[in-house]
């Protein structure tokens, strides 16, 4: 996507820095413009994490990171842009203002996104040029990980404004949500204001410190909204009567005068220092770039146990991986060739290492398993085919691991077909180093066509045996590989 689409980012801060490194590390090219003369520094200390965290996440190769470039103004940011970023302040007219430079000098086309917390998108359209240019996008922190996106429209905003909006955003792997209604905060600063008064009281009540606050939610119901968020949680508490017997057996307690939702503590000097000094008390040993990637090595944790599970924000990445699938080239043309075929390219992923820095064992199987898919896709046996009641059978593998390989290693994986019939195929495959041609691992594979409906072996279809069997004449004078036979019941 470099050179096609380009995000401005005005506002360097944690979130614009966010926002950077999710638009870059999904192929876009940013400029960025921020007076503050540390915020160049600032971005690129908030994409070393992006970089170390954001590609764990994806069992596909993720495109090539966009150029990001650091301009003296927003006109030389902006300019060209398809997406425009604010990120600054939350002082109602000076984003007003930024909004009026922003549309002086940016595309009528380009998108412009605030970061608002707060305000509503009719608050920040009063008096610009263009009031549909400007939309309402909410991000969490850390913008690169985090996928969520609360899209505030107005009236102002068009059907197809919104949804080239919620198209571009889901592009970067977000999940863009649109809030049904204006209003101040809009929905999740709303729950995190009400929990945060509540926590207040507590400390400055002395019933509990902030670590301790802290605990109760990281132990406890923090857990579980992670993955379940808060009504789906709530109907499981209801047993197997559900949500209705959920709220009539507690339903009367929020009438109870548990909370001070509406009386906020008064910030004084006094209630400012204790929750700071139980704050350094509770985190001070760590600096916050510390802070900051436990925070995604968490993060990342427990989005692949989401993952898969196929749940939530895993459920998101998934659906992200096959837009990245989709977007590479496949093995589905194979021509006959006297030499080895090349089915897949692929890279060694972040998610791949293992704690020696290396390619994890599963790893490999996981490469020459797509190896195989890729080869049965090659001569028919598609889901189509197994749709229709047949399929090939793995019966047995043998990987030998060659080579140690890092992060970032671009691979290739290739097949030698030993010998086929109408029921099975004997195939070699051998794992690359896309640089040199090196071999890192081999795996030898039996596959055994299968009438699924019998769960017996079959004859494979002609049309199958068509495109096999000329790709196995084509590999009859190929040297047979040293081990081959050894480890699969055939010398």
């Amino acid at each position: 996507m470099t050179g096609q689409n380009k995000a401005a980012i005005i506002g360097g801060g944690v979130i614009g820095g966010g926002w950077a490194a999710r638009f870059l590390l999904n192929g876009w090219d940013v400029t960025v413009f921020d007076p503050d003369p540390e915020a160049e520094r600032k971005i690129h200390a908030v994409l070393v994490n992006a970089r170390r965290s954001l590609p764990k996440l994806a069992d596909v190769a993720m495109p090539e990171e966009g150029k990001l470039v650091f301009v003296a103004s927003i006109k030389e940011a902006v300019m060209e842009a398809t997406w425009v970023q604010e990120s600054v302040p939350e002082r109602l007219d000076f984003k007003q203002k930024v909004f009026a430079d922003i549309q002086a000098h940016a595309p009528k086309a380009a998108i412009i996104g605030s970061s608002t917390s707060g305000f509503t998108p009719s608050d920040l359209q009063q008096g610009a040029a263009d009031a549909g240019q400007i939309i309402v996008t909410h991000p969490f922190n850390p913008v690169y990980l985090l996928p969520v996106i609360e899209l505030v429209p107005s009236s102002q905003n068009s059907v197809e404004m919104v949804e080239r909006a919620m198209a571009l955003l889901t592009s970067i792997g977000l999940k863009p949500l649109q809030v049904r209604a204006e209003i101040d905060a809009h929905i999740a600063d709303r729950l995190l204001e009400a929990v945060w008064r509540e926590a207040l009281w507590l400390v400055k009540d002395g019933v509990a410190t902030t670590e301790e606050i802290d605990d109760v939610i990281r132990f406890g119901f923090g857990l579980r909204w992670a993955q379940m968020g808060l009504f789906e949680t709530y109907r499981i508490a209801g047993g197997e009567a559900g949500m209705k017997h959920f709220i009539s057996q507690f339903g009367p307690a929020l009438s109870w005068p548990w909370t001070k939702l509406m009386d906020v503590p008064e910030l004084t000097d006094e209630l400012i220092e204790k929750i700071a000094e139980q704050s350094d008390a509770q985190s001070g040993q760590y600096s916050i770039r510390e802070l900051e990637q436990i925070r995604d090595d968490n993060l990342v944790g427990f989005m692949r146990v989401l993952k898969d599970n196929d749940w939530g924000a895993g459920a998101l990445l998934n659906q992200y991986d096959k837009q990245l699938k989709a977007t590479q080239p496949t093995a589905e043309k194979v021509m006959p060739s006297s030499q080895p075929l090349r089915l897949r390219d692929c890279q060694v992923l972040p998610s791949w290492i293992d704690y020696n820095g290396h390619m994890t064992e599963h790893r490999y199987l996981e490469v020459f398993s797509a190896t195989s898919d890729a080869l049965l896709l090659a001569i028919g046996a598609d889901d189509d085919y197994v749709n229709n009641g047949k399929s090939y059978f793995t019966v047995e593998t043998h990987i030998m691991h060659i080579d140690e390989v890092k992060v970032g290693t671009a691979l290739y994986s290739t097949a030698q077909l030993l010998k086929v019939d109408a029921k099975r195929i004997h195939v070699f495959y051998r794992l690359h180093v896309a640089d040199d041609d090196r071999v890192i691992a081999t795996a030898e594979q039996m596959l055994l066509h299968v009438n699924l409906a019998a769960s017996k072996a079959c004859p494979a279809e002609d049309a199958v045996m068509a495109k096999l069997q000329p790709l196995a004449d084509a590999h009859v004078d190929l040297p047979i590989p040293e081990k081959a036979g050894r480890y699969v019941g055939e010398r």
